[in-house]
């Protein structure tokens, strides 16, 4: 259908609209798209996979790679042309790699019951459900080209856990130079206290932010959004792999000279570029293994991104997968993100369990998209905020190496919570179940076939 709304303002509009109970927003590369209920969902939990699929639903325990276990759900779906959306843990990896873990969920993924891709002057809707379709359409046609501003916004204390996170530096600093790591990216936790409006924090946060990829999520019992400075690994239908390491950090200010200063400072600070050039060799290893060795390339090296209220340096390493090979086999090889580990990663498991006070989740992990096509897109989640069991919260981390000051890495965190801190709001009173009602109610009055 044709509309001329910003594919922005679609997106957070159907999310707010109370239609869908879960869901996910996802900006890619060239489009919004927006996942709505479910047909199908996998849940992978430390000690099962609960799996379902034409309203059955079967948990059993999984042994051995739980991607596969994975891959194996997908690969047996009958629906046409399915793309799946959703998000996996940090800790994740430590349940590939062996090692204990004790979340409750490490990777979530549903095929909607309803796809919405948004671009700009078209949104094409692709459903199982007539009625619900009939509700997305009748939703984007009320909606404003321009939402009303007037939320109440909300005030973060982002100096939270300032001086442990030093410690934890410091700390870390002891071990590197003890030889057991060359790096690990070490997080605090920043509470939030208010009650938050996710789809008019996301509205808000994108409008000030530039990220590689955005997202928005409502999935069980976590909430979360955000916007991602890079991928973890993009694979398309031809076997395409590209991952984006982002290393080395200093602030946006927003005026020309003092963002030209820093940006100087970047590039010829060894710290940084130590940083960075370590992750950058960790990426191109980690492609080598499921690409063809030859085709494995740095196709840019420590150009300047600029990511809301910081820029960063940015590599991309590229590479190409034999035709056999799937979308699991390249994220199995980069996950998680070595800009938000460490090296070697196995030891910067080590450092990141004994300094952070608890599992990660979503944090660090990635929000992704796999189709059917053999093509994924896998977000790093970063510069977000989560919710979940009660508890709203931001975190921010930064890569911790032998040369890092513990002053300088707390003002990086701080630098980095910027570009999600000051772009929250509160949350309405209505509620989306009596958004949907209202809606529902003025289509069968006009529609009464529907």
């Amino acid at each position: 259908m044709p509309t001329d709304l910003d594919p922005l303002v679609a997106a957070t509009g159907l999310a707010a609209s109370g239609l869908f109970s879960t869901y996910v927003v996802y900006e890619g590369p060239d489009a919004w798209s927006v996942a709505g209920g479910v047909v199908a969902e996998v849940v992978l939990k430390p000690d099962a996979i609960r799996c379902t699929k034409d309203g059955t639903v079967v948990e059993r325990p999984w042994e051995g790679d739980p991607l596969a276990q994975v891959r194996e759900f997908l690969e047996g779906l009958e629906a046409a042309d399915w793309r799946a959306y959703g998000w996996s843990a940090f800790e994740l990896a430590y349940a590939v790699a062996g090692r204990p873990v004790g979340n409750e969920v490490l990777l979530h993924l549903i095929v909607p019951r309803t796809e919405i891709r948004l671009s700009r002057g078209q949104a094409l809707v692709r459903g199982v459900d007539p009625k619900e379709m009939a509700l997305v359409e009748k939703a984007l046609a009320g909606l404003e080209a321009e939402p009303e501003a007037g939320h109440r916004p909300v005030e973060v204390d982002t100096a939270v856990g300032v001086a442990g996170y030093r410690a934890s530096v410091a700390a870390v600093v002891d071990r590197i130079r003890a030889g057991e790591l060359q790096k690990a990216v070490v997080s605090r936790i920043v509470p939030v206290a208010s009650d938050i409006d996710f789809p008019a924090s996301y509205l808000a946060g994108r409008r000030a932010n530039t990220p590689a990829r955005s997202y928005l999520l409502d999935m069980g019992d976590l909430q979360a959004m955000g916007f991602s400075p890079e991928t973890v690994v993009e694979v398309q239908a031809d076997r395409t792999v590209a991952s984006q390491p982002l290393a080395g950090t200093r602030a946006l200010t927003g005026d020309a000279d003092e963002d030209r200063r820093l940006r100087e400072q970047l590039l010829t600070d060894p710290k940084e570029l130590h940083e960075h050039a370590i992750s950058v060799k960790v990426a191109v290893d980690e492609l080598a293994g499921p690409c063809k060795p030859e085709t494995v390339v740095v196709q840019e090296y420590m150009v300047i991104k600029e990511r809301g209220s910081v820029q960063h340096l940015a590599s991309r390493v590229v590479g190409r997968m034999p035709q056999e090979a799937s979308p699991w086999d390249a994220f199995a090889a980069v996950f998680p993100a070595v800009t938000a580990s460490g090296v070697p990663k196995h030891a910067a498991y080590d450092a990141i369990s004994d300094c952070e006070p608890r599992a990660r989740g979503l944090y660090a992990g990635t929000v992704m998209t796999v189709a059917q096509d053999g093509s994924m897109d896998a977000a790093l989640a970063l510069r977000s905020v989560f919710r979940r069991h009660g508890e709203t919260w931001l975190q921010a981390g930064a890569g911790v190496v032998e040369h890092s000051v513990p002053e300088r890495e707390v003002e990086e965190t701080m630098e980095k919570l910027r570009c999600v801190a000051g772009r929250l709001v509160a949350r309405p009173t209505e509620s989306g179940a009596t958004a949907r009602a209202g809606l529902e109610k003025d289509l069968l009055e006009k529609h009464p076939k529907v």
